[in-house]
């Protein structure tokens, strides 16, 4: 049976189930869910991420790395993660920009959290010849503690579930997938009562709400971003998560799916396409303040990548090779532009306190 027909009757016998669960079906289901099985990445996949628009990403993110180890007073050892690393780009990038301080390398240990096993040997085969050799584990707990960390996480907040809620004339209600009277899958709704699971409640300052205004909660994100807090908060170090996504708290459907670069609707293929929601960055900065962490300002990613120089970074290489100038120009454009990557994407510092990691020294 293929994960849409298991689903049927799942919800056939049990009835509907949340958003946030049938989110976590489609990504992660062992035997037929998107990433267990299928992850399509770059322009021939269905979905491209910013390390694989131009390797300018990567390398600033190397330096900013760098630049934070130093201002750490250069601890030896010091774990450098990355969560969700996708086909290994981004931190084959981040190394090759780490050659520049051998005692960085020297000092570092790489760990790969990935719990996709086609991903896994997709970094396996991208970082064979690299200058660290990677480790890898399913979750972040399972990274050896009793170091400070350097962690790098770029559209991974995006993948975790998301509870949806709609204010209704009546009050609040959470959208559900259940089955239409074709036995299809259809979205639904189940009114909340006062002995609802209290982890899925909508944020509790929303009664002012226009009807049919649609509020997304995760947990998930809440709780990634207070494990990260707590961990830097304990080790030291400082974590960069990069995500699109919200800087202030608000309402909206974000639930989206992809496959082959289109959106497609996110019940029409279980496990086959990608399916993603917004990141909220500020229950994300939250969480990992109340576990002990220091957070800096939400920057945009233009902002974020024009502070580290990527202007100069790509005016050095056009002028190496003048025949990529127009294709640079269009990758600079891509990863900072207003009406491309620049503005939806934010840029956010968990650090331990004290430390102020570049552009983010208000932390």
């Amino acid at each position: 049976m293929s994960l849409l027909d298991r689903l049927r009757a799942q919800i056939a016998q049990d009835g509907p189930i949340s958003v946030a669960e049938y989110f976590t079906r489609c990504l992660h289901d062992p035997r037929d869910g998107y990433y267990a099985n299928r992850p399509a990445l770059g322009e021939g996949g269905d979905f491209l991420t910013a390390p694989g628009v131009s390797q300018m990403f990567g390398e600033l993110i190397g330096l900013w790395l760098l630049e934070t180890w130093t201002r750490m007073g250069r601890p030896s050892p010091v774990r450098l993660v990355e969560m969700g690393p996708g086909d290994g780009t981004l931190i084959l990038d981040i190394l090759r920009a780490a050659r520049l301080l051998p005692d960085f390398l020297a000092a570092a240990d790489l760990w790969l959290v990935e719990v996709s096993p086609p991903l896994r040997q997709a970094q396996a085969d991208r970082l064979a010849d690299a200058p660290l050799t990677p480790r890898w584990a399913d979750r972040l707990d399972a990274v050896p503690a009793g170091a400070p960390l350097l962690l790098v996480a770029n559209e991974v907040l995006d993948c975790l579930p998301a509870h949806q809620f709609v204010r209704t004339g009546t009050g609040w209600a959470e959208r559900m997938v259940g089955l239409d009277d074709k036995g299809e899958l259809a979205f639904g709704l189940r009114a909340l009562t006062p002995s609802a699971d209290r982890r899925s409640a909508p944020p509790p300052r929303g009664e002012d709400l226009p009807p049919g205004t649609v509020v997304e909660s995760s947990p998930a994100q809440a709780a990634l971003g207070s494990e990260i807090g707590h961990r830097v908060a304990r080790d030291g170090g400082a974590a960069l998560l990069i995500d699109y996504g919200r800087d202030a708290p608000g309402g909206g459907d974000t639930l989206q799916a992809l496959k082959s670069h289109a959106k497609v609707p996110p019940l029409a293929e279980p496990g086959q396409a990608d399916l993603t929601v917004w990141a909220d960055f500020p229950a994300v900065l939250a969480a990992a303040r109340e576990a002990g962490a220091g957070t800096g300002p939400i920057l945009t990613q233009g902002a974020f990548l024009q502070g580290l120089g990527i202007e100069a970074r790509a005016q050095a290489l056009a002028a190496a090779r003048p025949d990529q100038a127009e294709k640079l120009a269009r990758q600079l454009d891509r990863l900072t532009g207003p009406a491309q990557m620049g503005e939806l994407f934010k840029v956010v510092c968990l650090s331990a306190p004290g430390l102020s990691p570049p552009l983010f020294e208000d932390a």
